[in-house]
C-alpha cells in the first residue's frame, strides 16, 4: 500500500491520484486462481486491498460457499490500481496505462484459472464487447490461461434474488464450475471454449 500524497500525478498514467492509495492485491501470490476486477472502491482505497467492501464480502462468500479457500487458493487484483475520481468507471486511457502492470501480475502469479469480474475486466483482458450475461459462466481460452467471466458482485447486490436462474444463483453455479476445474486438472484440449 503506497500513499502518493507527495505526487500530484501518477507517473504511469498522469492521472491525478494525489489523494489516492495504490491498491495492488490481496491473497496468495502463488494461487492457482486469479480474480480480476475493475478498480478499487472507497473501502478498498481505505484498507489498501481489493475486494474488501460490500462487494468483496459477497465475492468471498460465493467463493467460500463453492469450497474455495480464499486465503490459499485466490489472488485478487484489479485492472486499475487506484480509485477513479467519484468512483466512476475507469477511462479507456486509464485502463490502457494500467494494463502493463496487470499483465506483469498475471505473469508473476501465473494462475491456472482467471476469473474476470464484471464488464470492465472482461473488455480490458479479452478485448471484446459482448454482454456479460452472454459470456458469464463460459470458459474462454486467453493466452495460455483458461478464463471465466462472471457478474460483478455489486450487480448481485443490486439484484439479490437467490431464485434459480437469477444472477445470484447463476454466479454461485459459475464459482462451483471454477472449483470443479481447480479440483480436476483436466487437459485443456478436452474442454469446450467459447
Amino acid at each position: 500500500m503506497i500513499n502518493h500524497s507527495d505526487l500530484p500525478l501518477c507517473e504511469v498514467c498522469k492521472s491525478d491520484i494525489s489523494t489516492n492509495k495504490i491498491v495492488v492485491a490481496r491473497g496468495n501470490p502463488n494461487a492457482s486462481l486469479m480474480i480480476i476486477g475493475e478498480a478499487p472502491g472507497a473501502k478498498e482505497e481505505e484498507i489498501g486491498q481489493p475486494f474488501v467492501g460490500r462487494s468483496g464480502k459477497l465475492l468471498d462468500k460465493l467463493l467460500i460457499n463453492s469450497g474455495i479457500d480464499i486465503a490459499l487458493d485466490v489472488y485478487f487484483c484489479n485492472v486499475v490500481k487506484y480509485r477513479p475520481p467519484k468512483n466512476r468507471r475507469p477511462t479507456k486511457r486509464e485502463i490502457e496505462e494500467n494494463l502493463p502492470w496487470l499483465y506483469q501480475q498475471i505473469k508473476l502469479v501465473d494462475p491456472d484459472i482467471v476469473v474476470l469480474v464484471g464488464t470492465t475486466a472482461v473488455e480490458s483482458i479479452l478485448r471484446i464487447k459482448t454482454r456479460i450475461s452472454f459470456l458469464r459462466g463460459k470458459w474462454i481460452k486467453w493466452e495460455d490461461k483458461i478464463v471465466m467471466p462472471v457478474f460483478h458482485p455489486s450487480y448481485l447486490l443490486r439484484n439479490p434474488s437467490k431464485e434459480e436462474g437469477m444472477p445470484f444463483a447463476l454466479s454461485q453455479l459459475d464459482f462451483l464450475k471454477v472449483k470443479e476445474k481447480m479440483d480436476h486438472s483436466e487437459d485443456s484440449s478436452n474442454m469446450s471454449f467459447l
